[in-house]
C-alpha cells in the first residue's frame, strides 16, 4: 500500500474530490484503492480503534470518489447532528434491532440500483474478542461482494483492498479475510478486534 495514491479514479473528478485528497496529504494521507468497486457490495472497515477513523471513511468517501452508505449508532443521529450524517450517507442503527436491520439491508440491496453499504464489524472502538457477522449476513443474503476496506495509520492510506464473494462457509471466509487484516494497522493496535467468530457462531464440527 503506497501513499498519497488511488489506483482508481485518477484523475481527481469533481473539485470536492480534489479538496478532499489535498486536506489528505496536507495530514500526510493518502488514498489507495486496490479493486473496481461494484455498485452494490458491502465494504467492511477495520480495525475500528478511535474516533477518527470516522475522518479516514470520509478521506476514502470524498477523496477516493466512493459514493457509499455507512452505518452508526442511532444516538448520534439525533439533533442537531443528524439531518447532516444523513446527507454524507449515514444509516441510523438501533443495536437492540439488530436482526430486522440485516433484513432491511438486504431489502434494500434488491431495491436499489447502486447500494454500497459500509460497515465496521467490530461494533465498538474498544477491544472485541470477536467481530459481528451483520454485515457477512446481509452480503450473503443480497448475493453481493465483501470488500475490505481499511485506515491504516502506520503508513497513512485509508482504501479498499480485495474483494470476497461470500460462499456460505462463513469460517474458511473469516480466514481469507483475517489474513487481509493481519497487515493494517489501527490507530490504537491495542484495541484490534479478533477477526474471529463469537462461540456461537462458530459452525458445528463433526
Amino acid at each position: 500500500m503506497s501513499a498519497q495514491s488511488i489506483a482508481v479514479s485518477l484523475p481527481p473528478t469533481t473539485l470536492l474530490q480534489k479538496l478532499a485528497l489535498g486536506a489528505g496529504r496536507l495530514a500526510g494521507w493518502g488514498v489507495q484503492i486496490d479493486t473496481p468497486i461494484p455498485d452494490k457490495c458491502v465494504i467492511i472497515g477495520a480495525h475500528h480503534t478511535s474516533g477518527a477513523d470516522f475522518l479516514a471513511l470520509m478521506l476514502l468517501a470524498f477523496g477516493g470518489g466512493v459514493r457509499m452508505r455507512w452505518v452508526g449508532k442511532d444516538v448520534f443521529f439525533r439533533p442537531p447532528f443528524g439531518p447532516l450524517l444523513r446527507a454524507i450517507g449515514g444509516v441510523p442503527v438501533d443495536r437492540s434491532q439488530r436482526n430486522q436491520f440485516v433484513g432491511q439491508m438486504v431489502q434494500l440491496f434488491a431495491q436499489l440500483p447502486r447500494f454500497r453499504l459500509a460497515i465496521a464489524p467490530e461494533g465498538t472502538r474498544q477491544y472485541s474478542t470477536y467481530w459481528k457477522t451483520g454485515f457477512y449476513h446481509i452480503a450473503r443474503g443480497a448475493q453481493v461482494p465483501i470488500l475490505c476496506g481499511y485506515a491504516d495509520y502506520a503508513a497513512k492510506v485509508v482504501g479498499i483492498g480485495p474483494a470476497l464473494m461470500p460462499t456460505g462457509d462463513i469460517a474458511r471466509d473469516f480466514e481469507v479475510i483475517r489474513a487481509f487484516y493481519a497487515g493494517v494497522q489501527g490507530r490504537y493496535p491495542h484495541r484490534h478486534g479478533i477477526v474471529a467468530l463469537a462461540p456461537d457462531k462458530e459452525p458445528a464440527r463433526v
